[in-house]
């Protein structure tokens, strides 16, 4: 949830103690993995491995995409992988703050919770068709936020629960639209506390501590793990995952912070990634591709919530038994990432080495 903005002090006073004790703070109770139908309008104990290399790392062959819309070029850092990158100087300590006793956990699947009263658990998503009509929208945020008009459909998809996010994307345009703790008005028009847009051809990242629809400045959708992508075999791109509590700073490429001035919390924007060795062999074939996704290309700390919950978008075709599999990994298979070396420029979200122009000037030959 967006709330590590407005974080209470209960949660200001759990991450002082997981400061001034090393202890993490304890989970949150959770419903049961449930899902979010939020497809498309189409359809929506491991032992410390060695030290891996620096080198700069392979792109991805098929990068995500969804109703044509490739989710940024291929060499933005959601879609690059992490597995040769070097360990983070303070990996086990962000660990150990977020909970190494604390276990992963699907935040999506199908159905709803609770039962009978609730909606569908994950994150949901709306593609629109090109010229889509627009609404106009108010934000609580407004000078961190792209104002409107957005393509926002009648009765689009409603994230349940205390976020609210609403997230569309247009087709052929590629434009993202994300909404946080959005609110449909009687006139036909929105209100959000804030809201962000995002060119998907581009690498461009959000104004230095802006937030999004998102705590950390960043897109929501790009991490979102799909039902579609897992039975292609390969998730090729990094996951959105939540903890508490968080840093009150951010690392490339997360835009924002919203946290606790305490140096063993993790920041916003923070990568991890599970351990090469870890085993995944006794998994559901569906769940070692999520699994293989978080050691080749990790995930991505994005929001404050529970620890090591990742995000998904909600689909009846999640079998929620199978996804319970990932509840059996813990925080202590997890490591923290040090990805500095690819940030390329920081106001860029390019994964690589700096891009250097030559400039030459011809001036004409005189006899």
């Amino acid at each position: 949830m967006n709330a590590g903005r407005r974080l209470g002090a209960l949660a200001l006073f759990v991450a002082g103690l997981a400061c001034s004790s090393g202890l993490a703070a304890a989970p949150s109770a959770s419903a049961p993995i449930a899902a979010a139908t939020g497809a498309p309008i189409t359809a929506g104990a491991a032992t410390p491995a060695a030290p891996p290399s620096s080198a700069a790392p392979a792109q991805p062959a098929a990068p995500p995409s969804i109703a044509g819309c490739q989710i940024f070029p291929t060499d933005n850092v959601w879609n690059a992988r992490i597995d040769t990158l070097p360990l983070d100087s303070r990996s086990l300590t962000y660990t150990t703050s977020i909970g190494l006793g604390a276990h992963m956990h699907a935040d999506f699947g199908s159905g709803i919770w609770p039962p009978n009263t609730g909606g569908p658990i994950g994150i949901p998503f709306m593609v629109v068709p090109y010229g889509q009509a627009k609404v106009a929208l108010s934000f609580l945020w407004a000078d961190q936020s792209e104002p409107g008009p957005y393509p926002i459909p009648a009765n689009p998809p409603v994230e349940f629960g205390s976020d609210h996010h609403v997230l569309v994307l247009e087709q052929v345009s590629c434009i993202l639209y994300e909404l946080y703790a959005a609110h449909a008005n009687g006139d036909g028009s929105w209100f959000a506390d804030s809201g962000a847009v995002y060119n998907l051809g581009s690498d461009v990242l959000r104004p230095a501590t802006w937030t999004s629809a998102d705590a950390a400045g960043l897109p929501i959708l790009p991490g979102l793990v799909r039902y579609d992508e897992v039975a292609s075999g390969a998730i090729t791109h990094a996951i959105r995952f939540t903890a508490q509590p968080t840093q009150d700073t951010f690392v490339w490429p997360a835009r924002h912070q919203a946290g606790d001035p305490c140096a063993d919390l993790p920041p916003m924007g923070e990568r991890f990634r599970l351990k090469a060795n870890f085993n995944i062999s006794g998994f559901n074939p569906l769940v070692q591709v999520i699994l293989r996704a978080l050691k080749t290309y990790g995930m991505i700390l994005a929001d404050n919530g529970s620890p090591w919950y990742i995000s998904g978008a909600p689909d009846e075709r999640w079998d929620n038994d199978i996804l319970q599999q990932l509840g059996s990994v813990p925080g202590s298979a997890f490591e923290a990432v040090d990805e500095s070396s690819l940030m390329s420029n920081p106001n860029s979200g390019r994964a690589g080495p700096p891009i250097i122009y030559s400039h030459f000037m011809f001036l004409p030959v005189v006899d």
